[in-house]
């Protein structure tokens, strides 16, 4: 089991309603650092880095983190359009050795700007074959010696990646992936580690699973078993009414600032995404879906994994997320804001319940 929190890794206060200033030190090295510790002191194996560009470099904040903090695990947001394959190869074993093995990768094949930094490879069939050769080229480079590869979008020659992850065994920093759409989950099934979701019914995902489990013997997946994870918003309060009190009055808050600035409902890739359409479309058949999952975020311009939210007391969320363990799913990465505040109260409250959960299983 792995618990995972989420730094979004922003510049400019006020990321998904959180009101720390800016004056408070959002987006500097304290502060990070100081998020980093908190989770590291309340429970948290590691946080999720976000990514995109015009946030600053996620790898940079990753590694500053990483040595700075003494078990906490950076979950490194990588595009394949913005790295080459074995830059990137060499530059996560260096970490991953550098901090005792602490390196987390995750793989991003969605949308960003990608003129911005040189990138034109907008075709979805064709991100998602680059990401397959660029994790296939990557896992290669870590595991095994003058490494020579030619596929459609990568090259090398007598490649060798010093120092190894681990010697040349086959633990190196796990692979995470996402994606929704028919490629990206040939990708997962072939060479991903962990196939992460975002917040669905559990009639949805356990779907899913059945499909991506089918689809590593269709591809003739070469490595152990693919793994899989929820990454998702979680509201918690000591009761479920106050929670819910609040869940709605922070949808609320969401709902004006819609109104407020036209068009920011419907940013970036909120229509286009396999994944996120999925999400969206749950609004249609309820407000609440399976126990407690709260679907009008994303009516309201939530997006992403702050698309659906799991609200309720401590005992209600462990409930609903022990629902999911029994899918399969065994990597969460959990969030809500104010981040720093949500940290502590989640990570008290709401983790020593899921390993409780997971101990009388």
């Amino acid at each position: 089991m792995s618990y995972l929190w989420y730094i979004p890794n922003q510049i400019e206060p006020g990321h998904r309603g959180d009101d720390t200033s800016g004056d408070e030190g959002w987006g500097t090295l304290d502060y990070s650092t100081d998020l980093a510790r908190t989770a590291e002191d309340h429970g948290w194996e590691g946080a999720l880095l976000g990514t995109g560009w015009g946030r600053p470099d996620t790898f940079t904040l990753g590694a500053t983190l990483a040595a700075r903090t003494t078990t906490f695990k950076p979950l490194i947001a990588v595009r394949p359009g913005y790295w080459q394959p074995a830059h990137f190869a060499s530059s996560a074993a260096t970490l991953d050795h550098l901090s005792g093995g602490r390196v987390l990768v995750n793989i991003v094949s969605g949308l960003d700007n990608l003129a911005a930094y040189g990138d034109y490879t907008t075709d979805p069939a064709n991100r998602y074959e680059r990401a397959r050769e660029f994790v296939q080229l990557v896992r290669r480079l870590w595991t095994e010696e003058n490494v020579t590869y030619k596929g459609e979008h990568f090259a090398v020659e007598n490649s060798t990646v010093l120092p190894h992850p681990d010697g040349y065994s086959d633990r190196h920093p796990t692979l995470y992936f996402g994606g929704a759409s028919e490629p990206a989950e040939r990708v997962a099934a072939a060479e991903a580690d962990v196939q992460l979701f975002w917040g669905e019914p559990l009639e949805g995902l356990a779907e899913r699973i059945e499909r991506l489990r089918k689809l590593e013997a269709k591809v003739e997946r070469k490595h152990k078993p693919l793994e899989f994870g929820l990454r998702i918003t979680t509201l918690v309060r000591d009761t479920t009414e106050e929670a819910w009190r609040d869940a709605e009055a922070k949808v609320a808050g969401m709902a004006e600032k819609a109104a407020a600035g036209p068009g920011r409902a419907a940013t970036g890739n909120r229509r286009t995404a396999v994944g996120q359409r999925r999400l969206l479309e749950l609004a249609e058949r309820g407000e609440v879906l399976d126990t407690c999952l709260y679907t009008t975020p994303g009516t309201v311009g939530g997006g992403g994994a702050a698309t659906t939210w799991l609200v309720g007391s401590a005992d209600d969320v462990a409930r609903a997320l022990r629902r999911y363990r029994e899918l399969g799913i065994s990597h969460f990465v959990l969030s809500d804001t104010p981040y720093k505040q949500e940290i502590i109260r989640i990570g008290d409250e709401l983790l020593p319940k899921l390993r409780a959960l997971e101990s009388a299983r």
